[in-house]
C-alpha cells in the first residue's frame, strides 16, 4: 500500500495562490513524492469557488474577511469540506499545508489587520483535518513529514511479512 499525502497546490507549483502566485517547494524529497504518485493536491479557497487571483484574505474573529471588506467564511469553509472529504477519500497519512494562509496555516496565520503580522493559530482548513484526525504540517516540517512517512511505511512492511510468515 503506497501512502498518500495531501498538499497545498501552490506547494506543488499549481498558481493558486490569491495574487496568481505559487509557493514551489522544490527539494529531493518533494521530487521523490511527486514520482512515486503520493501527492493529493488541493487548494481549499479555489475548491470552495473562489477565483485566482482574489483579494487577499485574513481570519478576523470567527470569520474570513477579503481585505476589501467581503465575507469568504462560507467558501474557505466549503473548501475546507473539500480538503477533508479529499483526504478520506485518498487515505492520506498526513497532510503538508501552506503555513500563513487563512485556509492551510497549521501554526500561524495573519493577525486580521492586514498589517503582515502573524499570531499563532490555524486556518480553516488545517483546522478541519487536524479536528478529523489528520496530522498537518506545513512546508518547513518536510523532514518531520518524511521521518513520518518512513517510520509507517517500516511498520507495514513489518506487518505484511509477519502475516506472510506460514506456521
Amino acid at each position: 500500500m503506497m501512502f498518500k499525502i495531501l498538499m497545498s497546490a501552490c506547494l506543488c507549483g499549481e498558481h493558486c495562490r490569491y495574487d496568481g502566485k505559487a509557493n514551489t517547494i522544490e527539494n529531493k524529497i518533494m521530487n521523490t513524492w511527486k514520482e512515486e504518485g503520493r501527492i493529493v493536491m488541493v487548494c481549499p479557497e479555489m475548491a470552495g469557488g473562489l477565483p485566482v487571483p482574489r483579494d487577499p484574505a485574513e481570519i478576523i474573529g470567527n470569520k474570513v474577511i477579503s481585505k476589501s471588506g467581503r465575507d469568504v467564511t462560507s467558501e474557505y469553509t466549503e473548501g475546507a469540506g473539500e480538503a477533508l472529504r479529499l483526504a478520506r477519500e485518498n487515505d492520506v497519512i498526513f497532510c503538508i499545508m501552506k503555513e500563513n494562509s487563512p485556509s492551510c496555516g497549521s501554526h500561524e496565520v495573519y493577525d486580521g489587520t492586514f498589517s503582515g503580522k502573524k499570531v499563532f493559530g490555524m486556518g480553516i482548513a488545517a483546522a478541519m483535518l487536524e479536528e478529523n484526525g489528520f496530522r498537518v504540517y506545513n512546508e518547513h516540517q518536510i523532514i518531520e513529514a518524511y521521518r513520518e512517512l518512513d517510520e509507517a511505511e517500516y511498520e507495514e512492511e513489518m506487518y505484511e511479512a509477519v502475516m506472510n510468515l506460514r506456521f
